[in-house]
């Protein structure tokens, strides 16, 4: 408007000072121009030149970087690379920029307030450029990156490439920040949680793979060739940025006429980097942390140098590619070397967390610090989180409640978890959900779910469908699961097609599953095996039982056995089991028991029982009390079945009975048959019953039989259709033996033919003779050339049998 301007213009957007550096997007560099020191690649030791970036050296991940790259170019949205701290996250990120994009221009805003005022001036000039975050961490938050500041970059279609290290990534998306809600853990309560659960990140790995050092070998450059002769353990862009050497020699430094307050000092340095208090660290903080650590490695003894010697010690460069302790504008405040914190896994001093605590009251970087603590010192946890809390932060009241409730202090837990919802987080309400379901007030828990699963929250849907289903109301379930499914939580998938499957919708759990399967869902794919066997689909119940074990679910590898083993393919089953053994799973045990011992290896069999017995599993303890008892060893088998049914297993107290019978030692034997009666086993009614008849107690058998009938046993409805006739009742008798012959009995047939004859409905007698020989009763033919000749029946019939039966059939 004004046409013409003479001397500096400052940019303001928003109510908020533009930075310099910002304001002018023709002044970002170019991707294609752009340097790597630049971007944040850690330096490695100069060539001769005295270039400190080595060539480049294609990564496996490259392809998916670069895809997902262009995609966001196109769409709009963040590609996240995850990795250790000297992986090489941020060299492959920059290569795939200025591979991909090198006519975009590069911002790389100092922190989440330059981020958002970043994204203002890219609205306003409309400039073609990628927003460029190393460290992802220091974005994160609701003065930065948050939920809807991800959605104006997609709006607007700008791309986003960021890294973040494998650590932080963790605190973030994963502080266990919630208790168990039955299925799964709540999600951490954090602007930056949210934004990390709508990524799907790359991962990539610190050691180099087999094809990404056959690469390396084929570059020309001394330093590579180095690092791939003696990088070790260690990856190769770890090795180049002298990650190693470094931690070594650090701690190689606190020892007798070494650097011993040298190493206190980084000792300080990286344990306030991991209480999460943001560097740089003034020296005077330095001076004051380390003296504890100083004091730990053996104080005066050591003879330590002055604090002027250990800091010009500490901060010297190595290897011409970087310090322990790193200079930052401040001359008098330093950063540490971000691979020592990372690969320090002792616990940080309680005097470190007081430090850190007393070094900072801004509200923001108490929440982070409140994160780190989370899991490792919840009383500092407790103590970062209540300041930031008390201001009116919604997600640090949430993590609070969860840290409280953690502990069992429920009551201050519902409180900030109900402040937190009542400020909008769904988060808290999420996890006020969960509170109250753990403290039995489910009807509460129900409206909070659907509270929050009106809000979005997936995993609120999941958790309301489990509610659901666990109160019998699977339609609900149904719709529940759906919207959780459509937003991608495949643990919602995979239970509505477990809801699909039970409703004989099987196409559409086979749909589900492999939907889960393909998202990467372990027990999708196990259980996709399963639909697939159990539809007579066995080829490809094989091939998704082993896309699982090429993951280790060790259910897979036990049922891959089991459908081995039942196509007749024993040798692989037994590979099958042996390897679910060998990760610890007890039912392979038992299952390679039962594999063994139909191969004819009892020894064999007999050891596998016994592992799995011995790490509880009532079944082998059962399959293992047969095997005894077959082969003679019936003091063994009477203590094992005893051990299985004081466990709890009704089909050991059944064979325990049956064993006692054959000892002749039948109040024992009734003992046994009742527990296993009383838990619902009908066949031991059925046997009670014969027990009884056998000794004489006749109404009691009745009663017993009448029982295991009503429940639909056959062979107790054709015993009680037996004693009825003999005792004069044939109208009763019939009714139950018809019931039996119609579900297939034989000797029901055999004895409806005798009480017809006897009844003198003879030609009934005989047709009902003729079915009887037709199914296979071996007598029946014979009973009706009886009746043919002497045009009568015979009062004798056939009971179900002798208590003494045979063990229980075993079960995979």
């Amino acid at each position: 408007m004004a046409r013409e301007i003479s001397g500096p213009i400052t940019f303001t957007t928003g109510g908020r000072r533009v930075p310099a550096y910002l304001q002018d997007p023709l002044r970002w560099a170019l991707a294609g121009e752009w340097d790597a020191l630049a971007a944040g690649a850690h330096r490695a030791r100069p060539d001769d030149s005295g270039n400190a970036v080595p060539p480049y050296v294609p990564r496996d991940q490259d392809p998916l970087i670069r895809t997902r790259l262009t995609r966001a170019a196109d769409e709009g949205g963040l590609v996240l690379v995850v990795g250790d701290s000297t992986a090489g996250k941020t060299r492959a990120c920059f290569e795939a920029l200025r591979a991909e994009l090198p006519e975009y221009r590069v911002v790389a805003p100092a922190g989440g307030a330059d981020l958002m005022a970043a994204v203002e001036v890219i609205d306003r000039t409309r400039t073609r450029c990628v927003v460029w975050l190393d460290d992802l961490e220091s974005y994160l938050g609701p003065e930065g990156l948050e939920p809807g500041l991800l959605a104006e970059l997609v709006r607007l279609r700008i791309p986003v490439l960021a890294t973040m290290r494998h650590q932080q990534f963790e605190i973030f998306a994963a502080p266990e920040s919630a208790p168990a809600a039955g299925t799964e853990h709540a999600r951490a309560a954090t602007v930056g949680a949210r934004v990390l659960r709508q990524l799907e990140t790359v991962e990539l790995a610190r050691v180099w793979s087999t094809g990404e050092l056959e690469r390396a070998g084929k570059a020309e450059d001394d330093r590579i060739a180095d690092a791939l002769a003696h990088h070790g353990p260690y990856g190769i862009a770890e090795y180049l940025a002298a990650g190693p050497a470094l931690f070594q020699e650090w701690h190689r430094a606190a020892r007798p006429g070494g650097h011993p307050r040298a190493a206190a000092l980084i000792a300080a340095a990286v344990d306030l980097s991991r209480t999460g208090l943001r560097p740089p660290y003034p020296l005077d903080l330095l001076a004051d942390v380390h003296e504890p650590y100083l004091a730990i490695a053996g104080g005066p003894l050591l003879r330590p140098e002055s604090l002027g010697t250990a800091l010009e010690w500490a901060t010297r460069r190595r290897h011409g590619v970087t310090s322990m302790l790193v200079p930052t504008q401040d001359p008098s405040a330093w950063n540490v070397f971000d691979y020592l914190a990372d690969h320090t896994d002792t616990p940080v001093l309680d005097t470190t967390w007081h430090a850190a605590f007393q070094h900072t009251a801004d509200t923001d970087e108490l929440a982070i610090m409140g994160f780190h603590a989370h899991r490792v010192a919840p009383v500092f946890a407790e103590k970062f989180y209540r300041p930031a809390a008390e201001a009116g932060r919604a997600d640090v009241m949430n993590n609070l409640a969860v840290l409280l409730a953690a502990v069992g202090r429920f009551e201050e837990a519902e409180r900030f978890q109900r402040r937190a919802a009542t400020a909008g987080d769904s988060d808290a309400v999420f996890n006020l959900a969960v509170l109250l379901g753990d403290t039995a007030r489910s009807d509460e828990a129900e409206a909070a779910y659907r509270q929050a699963a009106d809000a979005g929250h997936t995993s609120a849907m999941f958790n309301l469908g489990v509610l659901l289903g666990d109160t019998a109301r699977s339609d609900e379930a149904e719709a529940v699961y759906r919207r959780a499914a459509e937003a991608g939580h495949t643990d919602a998938m995979n239970n509505l097609a477990f809801l699909m499957d039970t409703a004989g919708r099987q196409d559409e759990a086979e749909c589900l599953f492999r939907r889960a399967a393909d998202a990467g869902h372990l027990d999708a794919m196990n259980n996709l095996g399963v639909l697939l066997a159990d539809a007579g689909r066995p080829d490809e119940a094989e091939a998704a039982y082993r896309q699982a074990i090429d993951f280790r679910n060790v259910n897979a590898m036990n049922n891959l056995g089991n459908l081995l083993a039942r196509r007749g393919r024993p040798d692989e089953a037994e590979a099958a089991y042996r390897q679910a053994v060998d990760s610890g799973f007890a039912d392979a045990r038992a299952h390679l028991g039962i594999l063994l011992e139909d191969e004819g290896r009892p020894d064999e069999a007999e050891a596998a029982y016994r592992q799995a017995a011995d790490a509880g599993h009532t079944s082998a303890m059962n399959n293992l009390g047969n095997l005894l008892a077959n082969a003679g060893r019936t003091d063994e088998a009477e203590a094992t079945y005893r051990q299985a049914a004081d466990a709890g297993h009704t089909g050991a107290m059944h064979n325990l009975g049956n064993l006692l019978v054959r000892a002749g030692r039948p109040d024992e034997a009734e003992a046994a048959y009742r527990r296993a009666a009383d838990a619902g086993h009908t066949e031991s009614l059925n046997n009670l019953g014969n027990l009884l008849a056998g000794t004489g107690r006749l109404p009691e058998a009745v009663a017993v039989y009448r029982q295991a009938a009503d429940a639909g046993h056959t062979s107790a409805m054709n015993n009680l259709g037996f004693l009825l006739a003999r005792a004069g009742r044939p109208n009763e008798a019939e009714r139950l033996l018809r019931r039996a012959a119609d579900a297939g009995h034989i000797n029901a047939m055999n004895n409806l033919c005798k009480l017809l004859a006897s009844v003198g409905r003879l030609n009934e007698a005989e047709t009902a003779y003729r079915q009887a020989a037709d199914a296979g009763h071996p007598g029946a033919m014979n009973n009706l050339a009886i009746l043919s000749a002497e045009a009568g029946g015979t009062d004798e019939g056939e009971a179900g049998g002798s208590t003494g039966d045979a063990p229980a059939s075993r079960r995979r």
